[in-house]
């Protein structure tokens, strides 16, 4: 149901007035839906905001994944963890991080983080 996720997503990223969070959340689900150049444009339009404000690597981590670009997306996650970002509290249970499990760096970035 990615056209609806999408949809959705679209109206929150308009109601939250561009909330950076949304507009991650959309941009993965552009990437998993396959919509590779609209998940690439919004990694674009949030690595320009991070110019001007603060937008947490997180938030484009889970694009790149999405995108299946697993080295980026851990590179991101580490500097995530580096700003302490709040939403490492959710690696053990954040399903758009289930790829990545199997990976010895997410072992390690959650023994990192503190995560048992």
């Amino acid at each position: 149901m990615y056209e609806e996720a999408i949809a959705e997503f679209q109206r929150a990223v308009d109601l939250s007035g561009s909330s950076p969070t949304y507009v991650a959340e959309l941009g993965q689900t552009y990437a998993v839906a396959g919509k590779r150049d609209e998940a690439l444009k919004i990694l674009d339009e949030l690595k320009e905001r991070s110019k001007r404000r603060y937008i947490s690597p997180y938030d484009m981590a889970i694009i790149y994944k999405g995108l299946g670009e697993e080295d980026q997306a851990f590179t991101l996650l580490q500097r995530a963890r580096e700003e302490r970002s709040f939403y490492l509290v959710f690696l053990k249970v954040e399903p758009r991080l289930d790829g990545l499990r199997s990976d010895p760096r997410f072992a390690d970035l959650m023994r990192r983080v503190g995560i048992a």
